[in-house]
């Protein structure tokens, strides 16, 4: 008789769980999940705005939302060039003797990023902001095409090659 009694116990709370389970679940699976938006709830989204060059001179507000782009375009690269720098300082301390050659795609990685930081934010100063960055971006593209890769020297104004010089 012992049997029973724990079976009807355990009927009894499998029931009493099925009635306050059931309507959850079925809330959750035909109404809240159908509603529900794709991203998750910590990841803020920020549409792309126009880039500054895109912008009227006179169009404040343009300008305003290119440099708040700006600001957290640089911010995701500042963290993306962290990660990558811990994740080589780690490989140091873990591979230790070894790690000049079971790093080496890491500090690769690392060296490049820091790289295309530097050329995109570096020598920008405190008060940077996107039409300073276009500025900078601008200028590297005519020394490049007058000179070649920044860092290969000057050319003389003879062999520059386009026709604002002459």
């Amino acid at each position: 008789m012992g049997g029973s009694v724990d079976n009807s116990f355990a009927r009894f709370c499998e029931a009493v769980g099925a009635a306050i389970d059931k309507p959850i679940v079925w809330i959750r699976e035909n109404v809240v999940v159908p509603n529900q938006k794709e991203s998750v709830w910590y990841h803020r989204h920020f549409r792309r705005v126009p880039t500054i060059d895109q912008c009227y001179t006179d169009d404040v507000t343009c300008q305003y939302e290119a440099n708040q782009q700006f600001r957290r375009d640089k911010y995701v690269d500042d963290e993306i060039l962290a990660i990558l720098r811990r994740r080589k300082e780690d490989c140091y301390m873990y591979e230790g003797p070894d790690s000049k050659n079971r790093c080496a795609q890491l500090v690769e990685d690392y060296e490049n990023a820091a790289e295309n930081w530097f050329i995109k934010y570096g020598d920008l100063g405190y008060h940077r902001n996107a039409k300073r960055a276009y500025m900078k971006q601008k200028h590297r593209m005519i020394w490049e095409r007058r000179h070649g890769p920044v860092g290969s020297g000057m050319k003389p104004q003879s062999e520059w090659g386009d026709t604002e010089a002459a």
